[in-house]
This record gives structure tokens, C-alpha cells and sequence, in this order.
């Protein structure tokens, strides 16, 4: 189950209709960035072996999503490039606590919730795109998406007890959604 406390706007899907190759860059960077992510927090919590492992694969799945990308880039003759980033994941990661272990909790949870809405947007992109290509490719993605989220969940659990965790992650669901609702205007996967 996502924990998404919103479904993603009409107007986000006319980002998407009005600038997929931007979408399809700024997806490659996404990716990127999960696996940056998922590095990060087995180097900051490298005594957790259960995290440190599901961290390996999550980091592993992630780069190859990361190249699969790249790939459907160069087939289309989009060239991939930096593009100023979107104000989503700086906004939810300011709401992530300073103290251990909470701030553990939190940083696994922003983890988990930017899974949760790439993995709402895939399902959006593989039921609504004309283009079977992109449709399918999105498909194949969409319940790595949920998986990893439900990890980034259960390992939040580790730090704290589970009533405290779940309160939490109704919490900065909560922020998430107004950042989506706020939106941005770029486009971006998480615009």
C-alpha cells in the first residue's frame, strides 16, 4: 500500500503531454538520485546490516534504471543533460528532523514517500501514454516503485517504535501532499 494522502493533479499530466522529453531527462535524474539516496543512508547507518543489504539492491535496481533510461533517451534521440532541479525533494527533505533516531525515521520515510509518488505517476504513465513503448517501460518499473517504498517503511520501524513511525509517516504524508498540490513549474517528474 502507498501511503499518499493525494492522487497527482490534472495539471501534472499536461506537463507530461506538453514536455515528455523534459520529463524523460529529468526521470534519468531521478534515478540517479534514488541511488544517491540509497548510498547515503547505508553510509550513515552501515552498523544496520538488514539496511545495508536492502540498500545494495536498492542501489543496484536504481542504477540499472538509471542506464535503462539513458538508453530510451538515446533511441530517441533526446540528448540527456542537467536541468535545473524541481523544489520537491529539497522541500520534503527540510522537514526531516536533526536528532537521532528520528532523524533516521525521517529520512527513510522521505525516501519512501518519493517512491510512492514515482510509483503513482508510473501507473499514470503506463495507463494514459499513447505511446506503447514509453507505456510499457513505465509498466516495468511500477512495482520495483512500490517495493521500494514499502522498504523504506519497514526499515523506518527499526529506529522507533511502529505507532511513532506510522504517526509520522501520516505526518510528512501529510506535507507531501500539499507540496504536490503547490506543485511547480517545471517539468518534472515530481513537478
Amino acid at each position: 500500500m502507498l501511503h499518499l494522502q493525494s492522487s497527482s493533479p490534472e495539471r501534472w499530466y499536461r506537463q507530461v503531454e506538453q514536455h515528455l522529453d523534459e520529463i524523460l531527462i529529468d526521470h534519468a535524474h531521478c534515478e540517479k538520485k534514488a541511488a544517491g539516496t540509497a548510498m547515503n543512508l547505508m553510509f550513515a547507518y552501515i552498523e544496520n546490516e538488514e539496511l545495508c543489504r536492502e540498500m545494495d539492491v536498492i542501489v543496484r535496481e536504481e542504477l540499472e534504471h538509471f542506464f535503462q533510461v539513458r538508453e530510451l533517451l538515446k533511441r530517441r534521440g533526446i540528448d540527456f543533460r542537467r536541468l535545473r532541479p524541481g523544489t520537491y525533494g529539497q522541500r520534503l527533505h527540510e522537514l526531516v528532523r536533526k536528532d537521532e533516531p528520528r532523524r533516521a525515521v525521517d529520512r527513510l520515510l522521505v525516501a519512501g514517500l518519493i517512491e510512492a509518488r514515482s510509483c503513482e505517476r508510473f501507473g499514470i504513465l503506463r495507463e494514459r501514454l499513447a505511446d506503447r513503448e514509453l507505456a510499457d517501460f513505465y509498466d516495468s518499473l511500477f512495482e520495483s516503485e512500490a517495493r521500494h517504498h514499502s522498504v523504506y517503511v519497514r526499515l523506518a520501524k527499526q529506529f522507533d517504535r511502529e505507532d511513532r513511525v506510522d504517526q509520522r509517516l501520516d505526518e510528512l504524508a501529510a506535507a507531501e501532499a500539499r507540496i504536490i498540490e503547490e506543485g511547480c513549474e517545471l517539468a518534472r517528474v515530481h513537478s
